[in-house]
């Protein structure tokens, strides 16, 4: 007898545990809204400006990262992060805007490359991102996350119905503000890749959402006196074994990034292991309410051809 992780013609009460799972996003949304306003996104280069130093120790297997932060620690260059990144011998050494513009970042860079010589290490990289950069690309990404969700918004209402868009909207607003929330709980920096991860999530979020839609309005049209909160139950017990299978095998390959794939990646890997847990409790339990709220019934469902075959 084959294995299931999920046993066929379950019969969860989603809607009811909705009553518990409603107020503790709403509770979840305002704590992220308030740690976002209170405390912040601990930004990134990307954002805030600054220096970013690939190099790798020529003459040892292994950097010695103690002597890098004594070298650099006289140069008064103000915040600097020194780690490892992928191989022992490699490091990563950022370093926080100077003021005075570019010029004083160029500055910044000559002077790390005086202190730590050409003998001992070799320079693989180096990055400099300016306040005026920065803040394009700060409103670059806002925008980016806007435009998605509006085009999103637009691709349900013309796929489904209005009432369909509408609850799914909400649930990626629900998805990317407890992202953030996220980001504003561990501090783990928040840079482009933060960006490229919330509109994954984001995604991700909406390919569960549709399914789930998807099979209710096929039972909104054959079963037309049903209720609307058991024809969603039934529509998300029909689509769960798919919805868990698919978050856990996306959680094991990012887990194993998140272990393993170095700093690099790490805030990325981290927020789209949250974000993969949210958006698939958020696909289950918070757009299903709002179509209850609407009280959508079969005739909102149903596409042109299927009307013109009833009539």
């Amino acid at each position: 007898m084959p294995f299931r992780l999920i046993p066929d013609n379950t019969k969860l009460p989603f809607m009811k545990w909705a009553k518990i799972r409603t107020p503790v996003s709403l509770v979840l949304v305002a704590l992220s809204f308030f740690l976002f306003f209170k405390v912040g996104v601990n930004e990134g280069i990307d954002f805030k400006g600054g220096t970013v130093i690939e190099i790798h120790s020529i003459n040892q297997p292994v950097a010695d990262l103690s002597a890098i932060r004594a070298k650099l620690g006289g140069l008064e260059l103000g915040e600097v992060q020194i780690q490892n990144i992928g191989d022992p011998s490699n490091v990563l050494i950022r370093v926080a805007a100077q003021e005075g513009g570019e010029d004083a970042q160029q500055t910044a860079v000559t002077k790390i490359q005086a202190a730590l010589g050409n003998t001992e290490y070799e320079f693989r990289r180096v990055e400099v991102v300016g306040p005026r950069v920065s803040g394009e690309l700060a409103k670059t990404g806002l925008l980016a996350v806007l435009f998605t969700i509006g085009g999103i918004m637009l691709y349900i209402w013309f796929r489904f119905e209005w009432q369909f868009g509408v609850a799914a909207v909400a649930t990626l607003l629900h998805d990317s503000i407890l992202t953030i929330g996220f980001f504003s709980a561990t501090q783990i920096d928040f840079d482009l890749s933060s960006i490229a991860a919330i509109l994954t999530i984001v995604g991700y979020s909406l390919n569960d959402t549709v399914v789930i839609f998807d099979r209710i309005r096929e039972i909104l049209r054959r079963y037309k006196q049903m209720s609307v909160s058991d024809i969603i139950d039934l529509a998300t017990n029909q689509t769960l074994a798919r919805t868990i299978i698919t978050s856990l095998t996306l959680l094991l390959a990012l887990t194993a990034l998140f272990l393993f794939g170095g700093p690099v990646i790490r805030s990325f890997t981290a927020a789209m292991i949250w974000g993969i847990i949210v958006a698939t409790a958020s696909s289950i339990f918070i757009g299903g309410p709002i179509l209850i709220y609407f009280n959508i019934r079969p005739k909102a469902a149903a596409t042109p051809e299927s009307k013109l075959v009833q009539s």
